[in-house]
């Protein structure tokens, strides 16, 4: 079928939304270090001019990571997330300094004076800029009268994201055959298909959605020629709720629309996923470093409790399936483990000391090591043993997408109260259901969020 398809632009507006500003942003900031750096020395010293050109290329990815700028946003968020992003991009600065032993060359009064001003700046523009942004994209939505083709659960959902969302405003539903009964806070039905030319010259309608299920194709195609000289844009929302979508996006490929079912979030945002792995390697190396008195003390604890190694590794599934090797403290007892038990209430197994260190989820531990390795990340779905993937993945719908991304230390589902054993197939039918929710609303935001929340988390009752 030659149909063509109007590719959403709001991830290339909310690009040039976040561009505009945050030139505009930089260009005070570097400003204002130039002009109070003059003012101190009496010129420009080269150094203040590398440090200039270090803010603007540190602040990309902390003002990404941030969420800076989101149109959604109201001030007071908008405000925060500038504070934090500004905050990111002077901590690198000053770890730079520290490293480079350059902090000596800098005078602190125009450092300081700097990060104060040079926030309260960015602030002050932001307010204009991002009341701008708002009005613009309502007063162009403002002028896109919208119809939708279709009559089913799928067009009034749409109707209402486009609604509550969008802000479009729909002057009602085009019916494909028979009039069906609607609730009565549903969209008006404003005619049929056969009079969707003059539905759209009457209502001066800019905007058409056809949301028909596949097996109409051929009248899809029929409707779009037909479409072609009515001046108006057209955009087909396939019915895909039969499937289950991971990571799912629409693209274009060589100029052919392609619609992504499936992907990984690791391969679909390669920038993003650099900065999770640059972040959490950072994190991991850190808290090594901070923990090692801590690490040190249980390895001799489970050496003195019983015999055997200190550390317990195990194969289990990685990113895309590879099998890795994932570390723990030992907790139980040297045993023979050709079938893989998962741990369970008064485990005649486990030792006193893993007793402990499982309650608290100090065993977990060695596996900042993993994520050094690059085989885990500190967020992400945990990692089953392998023999428990190869018996739930015939059980459980979509088991092994879970795999699409790096298993982590912790996520999402942990901090939901999915943790500990998973003796029924419905608990990990609800741990892999928020596994999922995880992957298709993966950002750098949502990690930090789980990373704060999970310290709450680590004394559940169901973990033993």
């Amino acid at each position: 079928m030659d149909l063509s398809l109007r590719i959403n632009r709001n991830n290339g507006l909310k690009g040039l939304t976040f561009w505009g500003q945050w030139a505009l942003a930089q260009t005070f900031v570097v400003s204002l270090l130039f002009i109070l750096a003059d003012q101190h020395t009496g010129s420009v010293e080269f150094y203040y001019r590398m440090c200039a050109v270090l803010t603007v290329l540190a602040s990309v990815p902390a003002y990404t990571f941030s969420g800076v700028y989101r149109k959604r946003d109201n001030y007071v968020t908008g405000l925060g997330r500038l504070l934090m992003g500004w905050s990111m991009t002077m901590g690198g600065l000053a770890c730079v300094a520290f490293v480079c032993k350059a902090d000596a060359l800098f005078s602190r009064e125009v450092i300081l004076s700097w990060a104060v001003y040079g926030f309260l700046g960015q602030a002050f523009l932001y307010a204009p800029l991002h009341a701008f942004s708002k009005y613009y994209q309502r007063s162009r939505k403002s002028e896109h009268k919208t119809l939708i083709v279709g009559t089913g659960e799928l067009a009034l959902g749409l109707a209402r994201k486009l609604s509550e969302h969008e802000n479009l405003p729909l002057v009602g539903l085009v019916s494909d055959g028979a009039l069906p009964a609607m609730e009565p806070d549903a969209p008006r039905i404003v005619g049929a298909q056969e009079e969707l030319l003059a539905l759209i010259k009457d209502h001066d309608i800019r905007r058409l959605y056809i949301t028909l299920p596949l097996s109409e194709a051929a009248k899809i195609e029929a409707m779009y020629g037909d479409l072609l000289d009515a001046n108006v844009d057209v955009v087909w929302v396939p019915d895909l709720n039969s499937l289950t979508l991971l990571n799912h996006s629409v693209k274009v490929v060589d100029g052919l629309p392609a619609i992504y079912l499936n992907e990984s979030p690791l391969t679909s945002r390669p920038t993003a996923a650099l900065s999770k792995s640059l972040m959490e390697k950072s994190v991991a190396l850190l808290a090594v470093i901070l923990l090692s008195p801590v690490l040190l003390i249980i390895a001799l604890a489970v050496k003195l409790n019983s015999p055997g190694p200190v550390f317990f590794k195990q194969d289990r599934h990685g990113w895309n399936g590879k099998v890795i090797q994932v570390w723990k403290f030992r907790s139980m007892r040297v045993h023979d483990d050709k079938e893989v038990k998962q741990a369970s209430r008064n485990d005649s197994r486990i030792t006193a000391v893993g007793r402990f260190i499982r309650r608290t989820s100090l065993d977990e531990l060695p596996q900042l090591f993993n994520v050094l390795q690059g085989h885990m990340a500190l967020v992400g779905p945990r990692p089953h043993a392998v023999a428990h993937n190869n018996y739930y993945s015939g059980k459980i719908l979509a088991y092994m997408a879970r795999h699409r991304i790096k298993p982590g230390i912790t996520g999402l589902a942990q901090i939901n109260g999915c943790r500990g054993e998973t003796d029924t197939l419905d608990k990990m039918q609800k741990r892999v259901e928020i596994d999922l929710k995880y992957i298709n609303n993966w950002s750098l935001w949502l990690d930090l969020k789980i990373l704060v929340k999970t310290p709450f988390t680590l004394l559940s009752k169901d973990i033993y």
